[in-house]
């Protein structure tokens, strides 16, 4: 019998820890049951070489934006140059892009301004956007809520670890809440009652790889191969067979993330 297939909504594939061994960290996320990534560009002077593996690997699909911490480090990307990425059929996303207080509270201004551009350029390609959110949740929720009122946009709280109220808020606008390895720690009972808190047609799973791998691999390189595991923490969780699990989440993928469904 097959082993059920999941998806890798969020990886990063172009990162220096990954270089020279793409063939085999693919292979091996396929060997765990993980039949699709999608690898999210946070600058965009790296977009020809995200862009790139995705080209090269069919497993893989990508996303492009300005992460929040480079806001502050480049120019205003413009809604066009987002868009122009769009025609490319395996762009399959906008960002990742949102606020991130934590380490760079200083550049709030232009990350908000920032945040606002990719919700434009989402909001005009369809394609979901792709949300960061750490020590910011009363203007993430302020800013997703005041955008949507503007006009509709799909969205994905990737690597959600925020606080129940914003989890709250992304899923009364309709968005998804993804689980990543932090889900899968024991000590975060806490955040897997909010995902269980949350509809299962609005979780979905990823890695954030190369960080924040889920046990046994905690504080080592993570890899799309492990977002098994954590599929399996959220099976656990939400009291499901794992085959139903990850049939629900990759149903939810694919409803998100309409170019890269199967």
């Amino acid at each position: 019998m097959s082993q059920p297939t999941i998806v890798d909504s969020h990886c990063h594939l172009d990162f220096p820890d990954f270089e020279g061994e793409l063939p085999d960290v693919i292979q091996r996320a396929l060997d765990a049951g993980v039949e699709r990534m999608v690898t999210i560009c946070t600058r965009l002077d790296a977009e020809p070489t995200v862009r790139a593996i995705a080209e090269t690997y069919s497993p893989v699909y990508y996303a492009a934006g300005v992460h929040p911490m480079r806001a502050g480090e480049e120019p205003l990307v413009s809604a066009d140059q987002l868009i122009s990425f769009a025609k490319h059929p395996k762009f399959v996303g906008v960002g990742e892009t949102g606020l991130d207080y934590h380490y760079t509270a200083e550049t709030k201004d232009i990350q908000q301004e920032s945040l606002r551009v990719h919700i434009a350029a989402a909001r005009e390609t369809k394609l979901p956007l792709i949300i960061h959110a750490r020590a910011a949740d009363d203007d993430m929720t302020r800013i997703l809520s005041e955008e949507y009122a503007n006009g509709a946009y799909t969205c994905v709280m990737h690597c959600f670890s925020s606080s129940a109220e914003l989890g709250k808020a992304a899923l009364d606008l309709g968005f998804y809440l993804s689980m990543s390895g932090i889900a899968a720690f024991p000590k975060s009972k806490e955040l897997r009652d909010i995902f269980v808190s949350a509809p299962i047609d609005r979780i979905l799973v990823e890695t954030d790889s190369p960080y924040l791998a889920p046990p046994p691999h905690r504080g080592k390189r993570n890899e799309p191969a492990y977002s098994a595991l954590t599929a399996r923490v959220g099976a656990e969780a939400f009291g499901m067979d794992y085959a139903d699990f990850a049939r629900q989440t990759t149903e939810n993928f694919d409803r998100l993330f309409w170019k890269a469904a199967r």
